[in-house]
């Protein structure tokens, strides 16, 4: 089956197709042979760009990095104060993965930890330090912040899952709710956090 696209933009039908199907089946149904058949080119093809399975989906785990983080620093912009941008952020990422259904499971996902995936590690470090930025402005120091950044994640990716799962849909949550719930919630973490501990 000859491909229908330009060289060039083959890599990037690939990733988008891939990004498609993990919001589909997630990440225990993603195969290259699936994505060639889905982009409708030869089980070869995709085998021109990307050497294995890990390969592509380092590409796509290095897209959902990106778009995270433009989703992160646009969320942020409208925020005076350093806590509601840190929420404002968490909000952000509960919205991306209820909208992609990809999150920091795609660009952490197993064997994506090979050196050799510079641009994935590139972008997810940037990605992860924009959140610790964000904790470090609200936190009274490093170890609260690194706890808040995964409390706040954690939180904001159980938000999404439990709307992409069905279990709000129960009660009618429309997305918007849920990304409001989502940093409402972050807000409270994030004055737990800051509150002055007992004797």
């Amino acid at each position: 089956m000859p491909s229908k696209y330009h060289h060039g933009e083959l890599r990037t039908v690939l990733v988008s197709t891939s990004l498609d199907l993990i919001a589909e089946q997630g990440l225990k149904g993603f195969s290259v042979a699936e994505v060639a058949r889905r982009a409708a080119v030869s089980p070869a093809a995709p085998y021109r760009h990307f050497p294995d399975r890990e390969s592509l989906l380092a590409a796509v785990a290095c897209r959902v990095a990106l778009q995270l983080a433009e989703h992160v620093e646009a969320s942020t912009a409208a925020q005076d104060d350093p806590a509601g941008k840190l929420a404002a952020a968490a909000g952000a990422y509960t919205a991306y993965v209820m909208d992609r259904r990809a999150g920091l499971h795609v660009v952490f996902a197993a064997g994506l930890d090979n050196p050799k995936y510079v641009e994935l590690h590139e972008h997810s470090r940037k990605l992860m330090d924009h959140f610790l930025v964000l904790a470090f402005a609200v936190a009274p120091d490093p170890q609260t912040a690194l706890e808040l950044m995964e409390q706040l994640l954690a939180q904001a990716h159980g938000y999404a899952t439990f709307q992409l799962d069905g279990v709000f849909a129960q009660h009618g949550y429309s997305t918007e709710l849920v990304v409001r719930k989502s940093v409402e919630s972050a807000r409270i973490v994030i004055r737990g956090h800051l509150a002055p501990s007992g004797p």
